[in-house]
């Protein structure tokens, strides 16, 4: 960093390269080695089929469209929630904000249980419909089709439009606004004339996301919409799993990876200059409280809709939880400590929980080290180079997780990386994922400390460690607080990898709840509800203490 003084800052970014190149690059490269070489030798013809038939090319614009769709949607819906969380004050905000950041968090399996529970053929709302109108069949019937998984997309990422853009849009200064009214300007003039452009960067990062957040979509897809409705990354697990055609798999991986690295370079070229963050600091002393019976009846339509999408499946999780055949009971919660006759696991299914939080809290570990190093590296450097190495950084959120699980059973099983049936795999894998979320939280953090701090601290001799000890990490530490909450809340939420990485006896909460919901009978349907149950209170839990880090501290503002 040249304010600091010294050079090889480089070196922060060997670890985490370090890092990936083992876990991830390594793995990548050599199962599709295989899969392109599997004696020796290239074997063009087991890729015919990609290019003799229009069924492939179908399935990747349909993965396009569905993004697109699914993107604007969200934003459509998102935006005015982003806008009443930025500017104004009510009962409650911090902990609903927490709430809502649960969907994004939740493991596909979980969304897909939620959904069903309240919108399926045999659904909560469908059975109150039934009763309340006698009606003959259930009146909503978009069980396995193109519409149910649509409605997920926009209930898992939510929350990143609120974020991102709602974050954003509370630390604009207001008195450009107030400058603009003065002058004359209407307030639909200052929005589109002064708002809006200052916005952009916010709502093009949150855009980018989401697309490759729909892109990749897998599990929502796969139960919800249905044989029909195949995207990229369903018919990589389809090619790989059921097929067992691990060329054309691995080849639609790197078809993948090829849009998704582009898309994430022009994220990373977008958030390079700014402060956009995933969880970063908003500026609560510019919300304002309510007055007006519009500014009421603009947050009150804005909340309803909030409930509705994003707490009502989760509240038809809950009540699915607590419902028994005879009513009311608590026999799912006692049966997750017990080892049922015939049941899936050999241990009581209490035990995933167990393992979820200790495999959580080494991923969260991991995670925050290596974004600590990276995002330092990354702040320091202003150059061309930048953001090829932030977009590197991102790649493993681009990549499938079918692909990657397939990779670690081939690659992680001689020495020195024998890996394979060690417990320390299942925190890398987890890790993996997480890493690339605390980067864009503590990023735009490093990237708003200005550089006349650290050169008066240079000037008055301090070494460029104490400088980053006393000056960025006193700055940074609720952004760092916050990486770690959502790195631990990711690893509990975590599925695709964890369905390679994990044992009988080492499953996790998803894990879990997929097995349960992979058996007959109302016992193990219950439990999996019951799982998901404690999954949400523990990610809830973790995102209301961030919610009360945003709590504002007067006076004690950093000049």
């Amino acid at each position: 960093m040249k304010s600091t003084g010294y050079s090889g800052k480089w070196l922060l970014l060997a670890l985490p390269l370090l890092y990936l190149t083992l876990f991830y690059f390594y793995p990548l490269i050599k199962i599709c080695l295989i899969s392109f070489f599997p004696n020796g030798t290239w074997e063009p013809e087991k890729l015919h089929s990609l290019f003799s038939t229009s069924i492939y090319l179908k399935i990747i614009w349909f993965t396009t469209w569905q993004a697109l769709l699914s993107t604007l949607l969200t934003l459509i819906f998102a935006l005015p929630g982003a806008y009443i969380f930025a500017r104004y004050n009510f009962f409650g905000k911090n902990l609903l904000q927490a709430v809502m950041t649960i969907p994004f968090v939740l493991p596909t399996v979980v969304t897909a249980a939620a959904f069903r529970a309240l919108l399926g053929n045999n659904g909560l709302l469908n059975s109150w419909l039934v009763t309340a109108f006698d009606l003959a069949a259930p009146p909503i019937r978009i069980d396995q089709t193109f519409y149910f998984f649509v409605l997920a997309h926009i209930f898992y990422n939510y929350t990143l439009v609120l974020r991102i853009v709602g974050n954003f849009w509370a630390g604009l200064d207001p008195h450009l606004k107030s400058a603009a009214t003065m002058l004359g300007a209407s307030p639909t003039k200052t929005f589109f004339r002064i708002t809006l452009p200052l916005l952009l960067p916010a709502i093009g990062s949150a855009t980018l996301l989401i697309f490759i957040f729909c892109f990749t979509s897998f599990g929502v897809i796969l139960i919800l919409g249905g044989p029909g409705n195949s995207t990229i990354e369903v018919e990589i697990y389809r090619q790989a799993v059921q097929l067992f055609n691990l060329p054309m798999a691995a080849t639609l991986s790197l078809i993948q990876i090829c849009i998704n690295f582009f898309l994430m370079w022009l994220h990373a070229r977008l958030g390079k200059n700014s402060t956009i963050g995933f969880f970063g600091d908003s500026a609560q002393e510019t919300a304002t409280r309510t007055k007006t019976t519009l500014q009421k009846t603009i947050v009150a339509i804005n909340l309803l809709f909030m409930i509705l999408l994003l707490l009502s499946p989760l509240l038809a999780l809950v009540i699915r939880s607590f419902s028994g055949k005879n009513g009311p009971t608590f026999a799912y919660y006692l049966a997750l400590f017990t080892t049922q006759t015939r049941s899936v696991f050999s241990v009581p299914p209490i035990s995933a929980v167990i393992n979820s939080v200790g495999f959580g809290i080494g991923a969260m570990i991991i995670s925050v080290g290596l974004g600590l190093l990276a995002s330092t590296y990354l702040a320091s450097k202003k150059g061309r180079h930048t953001t090829m190495w932030d977009a590197i950084i991102m790649l493993p959120l681009a990549t499938s997780a079918v692909t990657l699980g397939f990779g670690y059973i081939i690659t992680l099983n001689t020495p020195p990386l024998n890996l394979r049936d060690s417990l320390a795999l299942v925190p890398i894998a987890h890790s993996l994922v997480a890493f690339p979320f605390v980067v864009r939280c503590i990023l735009p953090s490093l990237r708003q400390i200005p550089d006349n701090l650290r050169e008066a601290a240079l000037l008055l001799g301090a070494p460029p460690l104490k400088i980053w000890q006393k000056v960025d990490i006193p700055i940074i530490k609720k952004a760092v607080a916050t990486g770690g909450v959502f790195a631990f809340s990711i690893s509990m939420g975590e599925f695709g990898a964890s369905t390679f990485v994990t044992r009988p006896h080492t499953a996790t909460i998803p894990v879990a709840i997929f097995r349960f919901l992979g058996q007959p009978g109302d016992l193990n349907y219950g439990q999996a509800m019951a799982m998901s149950t404690i999954l949400m209170l523990v990610t809830s839990t973790a995102f209301w203490l961030i919610g009360r880090l945003d709590t504002p501290r007067p006076e004690k503002d950093i000049v």
